[in-house]
């Protein structure tokens, strides 16, 4: 499901924690990795750098002294083995994708579910902190004269799938193709490779070249081009609930207390809103984070 960003994102993420000033109340060193330091790391995607930089945050607001915030660090594959090692402490992850990755049997859909199981599947080692209200799903999305014409669910569409040609990443035919046929009887006429929820994507939806669209739940071009979210009534996509996976016995109870009040203030729309700063304004994601840590009371007064 996740997006790569553009390195441009990358580069104005990794350019921050390698040099943040002194005057800003989130910035701290940029090595790390002595016992006892807290390292959070994320992935090559906007949206998890900049929920990086609310950790780091928080963290330090608790009290934590020597957090560091790694640049980005790849595949969940990769971060596993990191955490794994205690190379890392803690990242921002997605449920349903966590879950797949440790059970790829699943069949949990809704966030509860997801949870519950989630944390029943984790190695020893490691374990999961609240999950925030917040997503960032899959979504199955179309232009307003096709959601006219009388498509609103996944179910409508799949009566006319052959009509339409799909545009959305790579990887949708080995992990959605045969769901979508089995659940909602979907063929579609053509599947396209586009890109994971970008502006390929968004230009070929927009343009026609494509008629329905895998986009994101926190994508501001939704909204922006008038795009229509498809109701996918049988919950073929999983809840994706961001919630911090931690390498066990690295955060004191202060410190998972401080992320935990960070998951209950983060709601979709707010995930929203600091992905377009971030990613559409390009604004320092340090600036960005001590915004949202202040506006939700995370944050001593400066």
């Amino acid at each position: 499901m996740r997006r790569t960003v553009a390195a441009l994102f990358a580069g104005i993420a990794l350019l921050a924690v390698l040099s943040a000033g002194c005057g800003n109340p989130l910035a701290g060193g940029a090595e790390g990795g002595a016992t006892g330091d807290i390292i959070i790391g994320a992935s090559d995607v906007g949206e998890s750098l900049l929920l990086a930089q609310i950790y780091a945050g928080a963290l330090r607001n608790a009290g934590a002294e020597n957090v560091t915030v790694r640049p980005p660090v790849g595949s969940r594959e990769v971060v596993v083995k990191a955490l794994q090692d205690k190379s890392l402490s803690v990242v921002p992850d997605y449920s349903g994708n966590l879950l797949r990755y440790f059970d790829k049997d699943t069949q949990a859909t809704t966030p509860q579910d997801v949870y519950a199981q989630l944390k029943q599947k984790l190695p020893s080692g490691f374990e999961v902190l609240e999950q925030a209200p917040a997503e960032d799903k899959d979504l199955l999305v179309v232009r307003k004269e096709l959601a006219d014409s009388g498509i609103k669910t996944f179910s409508d569409l799949g009566k006319r799938c052959k009509e339409f040609v799909f545009g959305g990443p790579g990887q949708w035919s080995s992990r959605w193709k045969d769901k979508i046929k089995t659940l909602y009887g979907c063929e579609f006429a053509e599947i396209r490779t586009t890109d994971t929820g970008g502006p390929v994507t968004v230009a070929a939806l927009k343009s026609g070249d494509v008629q329905v669209a895998d986009l994101f739940s926190t994508s501001s071009s939704i909204a922006a081009n008038g795009f229509v979210p498809l109701v996918d009534d049988k919950n073929m996509f999983p809840a994706q609930n961001i919630v911090p996976l931690v390498a066990k016995g690295t955060l004191s109870l202060k410190e998972a207390d401080a992320l935990n009040r960070v998951s209950a203030a983060l709601t979709t729309d707010q995930l929203t809103e600091l992905n377009v700063q971030f990613s559409e304004e390009k604004r320092n994601p340090l600036d960005v984070a001590e915004e949202f840590l202040r506006r939700n009371n995370l944050l001593a007064p400066a």
